[in-house]
């Protein structure tokens, strides 16, 4: 893999995070607020755990895995 894609991938994967963990934030207040809607709520969570797949899509890309 060349280094520019290389650095693209790091990009991408640090966006991904980055909306990963403001998510859970976004989830967290709302659950606090006692004000939370349970189909909004879902829809977070839907869209949090599809962000962690793409991460381990990334992840897998940069990191192949090594046949010992």
């Amino acid at each position: 893999m060349e280094s520019e894609e290389i650095r693209e991938l790091r990009t991408v994967l640090e966006r991904l995070k980055q909306e990963h963990r403001d998510l859970d934030s976004a989830i967290v207040a709302l659950e606090d607020s006692g004000r939370a809607d349970a189909l909004q709520l879902k829809r977070l969570k839907k869209k949090k755990l599809f962000l962690r797949d793409e991460i381990s899509r990334v992840e897998d890309q940069l990191l192949p895995d090594i046949i010992a």
